[in-house]
């Protein structure tokens, strides 16, 4: 069966990059599709301001409308509580079935830090993840390797992607100072910032 991927994050906002290494792990795995899913509260940035859960989940459906394989999901955004990936890969293995693997597409640096997500050897038994690699940071598989065993080899893979210098929080400063992001998101998705008056 072909497999789902997943691409979770605040998107605050979704930008070309996302989209470019999404399509990188699709094409490269043969996956079905990819899901964006925006998290509704992230266990990393409760202490941070961020746009609405609701403009965030708008400009992922806007980026994400050109390409047949890309989905957006509000399945974060229809539970209260802390957005979990564990508790998202649990209900997404629910409905898609223990035949179709899961893939989350994330870059290195967060997969280093997985052994300090929440359930951490429950969530890589449950999905792959796929490590957009970009220069400048690699994988720590010795400390890996060191806390979840073999899990960590048949589970947790690489893929070089383009290198793409462009942050979700480089396009809000700009925003705040008044200056282009053209090219840097979707025109969509440009224009609903606009509209919209985020970010300034």
């Amino acid at each position: 069966m072909k497999g789902i991927g997943i691409m979770g994050g605040t998107f605050d906002p979704i930008h070309t990059g996302h989209l470019l290494t999404a399509e990188f792990v699709r094409d490269a795995y043969g996956l079905e599709k990819v899901l964006f899913i925006p998290a509704a509260h992230s266990p990393f940035k409760l202490d941070k301001r961020v746009a609405s859960a609701e403009d965030r989940l708008a400009m992922t459906e806007l980026a994400v409308a050109g390409n047949p394989h890309f989905e957006a999901s509000d399945i974060e955004m229809c539970r209260e509580g802390v957005s979990y990936t564990s508790d998202t890969i649990a209900l997404l293995a629910e409905r898609f079935g223990p035949e179709v693997p899961l893939y989350f597409i994330t870059g290195a640096d967060a997969i280093n830090d997985l052994p300090d997500w929440h359930q951490p050897r429950e969530l890589l038994t449950s999905c792959h993840f796929i490590a957009a690699r970009r220069q400048g940071t690699a994988l720590d598989m010795a400390k890996l390797r060191g806390f979840f065993g073999s899990l960590c080899d048949a589970h947790i893979h690489e893929l070089a992607t383009p290198e793409l210098e462009i942050s979700s929080t480089q396009i809000r400063g700009r925003i705040r100072e008044g200056r282009s992001i053209r090219y840097m998101v979707p025109e969509s998705v440009e224009t609903y910032i606009r509209k919209e008056g985020l970010y300034r």
